[in-house]
C-alpha cells in the first residue's frame, strides 16, 4: 500500500491509463456522484489559514453531514497528507517500533500501525511486513471523539496543528469514534472470502465502480506496468483494505465513498471485485 499512500501520483498515473475520452470528464463524473455542492467551501478550511488548500479542501460543503464528515476522518485515518496534497513527514515516527520492518513517512499514517480492520496487531497486522505490535483502535469506537481528538494531538502521536488542523482532527476523531466497520462482518478471515453475493455485485460495481476503474477494474494501475495492481488484486490481497476505502472513499482524489449504501450492497461490490483480473 505504500504506493497507494502518494494518492496523486497513483490518480495521476491511473488517469493516463484511462481508455480514450474517460479520463477528461471521470472528475466530473465522479464529483457529481459525490454530490459536491455548487455553494462553495465552508469556513472549516478557510479558518486554517496555514493549510495548503488542497482539491478536496476546496470542495468542502457548508455544512457537512455527520455521515460526509465521518467518510472525511475514514480519508484522514487513510491518509491525512493525501488529503492536504501535502507530504508526509520524511522521518519515521518516533513511535513507530524500531524493530519493524516499515521506515520512512508511511508510518506516520493511522492506518500503518492501527490496521485496515481498526484491530492493529489483533487483526490483519498480526503478522508480515506490516506488524508492529500496535493495538488497534476498535476500543474507542462510541467513545467521546473531543478524548480521541486530545489523544491524537498528545504523546504518543504528537500530531500538532501543522500536520492536522482542528476541523481535520475532529473529522479524524468522529470516524474513530463512529465510523469504524467490523471487518469479519465483511470477510471470512480464514479464507479472504468476501460474504457476499458477486453476481449481486456486478450491478452497482458497473454503475459506480467502472466509470474509473473500468468495467475489468484495470483502468487504474496502483503501481507499476512492471508490477501492477488493480482492484481485482487488492481485492484478493487485502480486502480489508477494499472494505475501508469502498465504505469511506480514497484520499486526494474523487473517488466516492459509499457509506450511506446498505452493508449487504457493500459486502456484494466487494465479493464481485475478488472475481476481478489481478494483473
Amino acid at each position: 500500500m505504500t504506493g497507494r499512500g502518494n494518492s496523486m501520483n497513483a490518480v495521476g498515473s491511473a488517469r493516463r491509463r484511462l481508455p480514450k475520452g474517460l479520463a477528461g470528464v471521470a472528475g466530473a463524473v465522479l464529483l457529481a456522484l459525490i454530490g459536491v455542492p455548487h455553494g462553495g467551501a465552508s469556513a472549516e478550511p478557510a479558518a486554517a489559514a496555514h493549510t495548503h488548500q488542497s482539491r478536496t479542501l476546496a470542495v468542502w460543503p457548508k455544512d457537512p453531514s455527520e455521515s460526509w464528515s465521518i467518510a472525511m476522518g475514514g480519508r484522514l485515518y487513510d491518509n491525512w497528507a493525501a488529503v492536504q496534497e501535502i507530504d508526509l513527514p520524511k522521518k519515521t515516527h518516533p513511535a513507530y517500533p524500531r524493530t519493524s520492518a516499515r521506515k520512512g513517512g508511511g508510518t506516520w499514517r493511522c492506518k500503518e500501525c492501527h490496521g485496515w480492520d481498526y484491530k492493529g496487531a489483533a487483526g490483519a497486522y498480526a503478522s508480515g511486513s506490516h506488524y508492529t505490535g500496535i493495538k488497534g483502535v476498535r476500543s474507542l469506537a462510541d467513545q467521546p471523539p473531543a478524548m480521541i481528538a486530545a489523544a491524537i494531538r498528545g504523546a504518543p502521536h504528537n500530531f500538532d496543528a501543522k500536520l492536522l488542523p482542528d476541523f481535520l482532527i475532529e473529522k479524524l476523531a468522529l470516524f474513530i469514534s463512529k465510523g469504524q466497520v467490523e471487518t469479519r462482518d465483511y470477510i471470512d478471515y480464514a479464507t479472504g472470502k468476501a460474504k457476499g453475493d458477486a453476481t449481486a455485485g456486478r450491478g452497482p460495481f458497473q454503475n459506480f465502480c467502472a466509470n474509473c476503474h473500468g468495467f475489468d477494474g484495470r483502468a487504474m494501475n496502483f503501481k507499476t506496468e512492471e508490477k501492477p495492481e488493480f482492484v481485482g488484486t487488492i481485492a484478493k490481497k487485502a480486502p480489508w483494505e477494499l472494505v475501508h476505502k469502498v465504505i469511506n472513499g480514497h484520499p486526494g482524489a474523487p473517488m466516492p465513498a459509499l457509506r450511506d449504501f446498505p452493508a449487504s450492497t457493500l459486502k456484494n461490490i466487494l465479493a464481485y471485485t475478488q472475481t476481478l483480473p489481478v494483473k
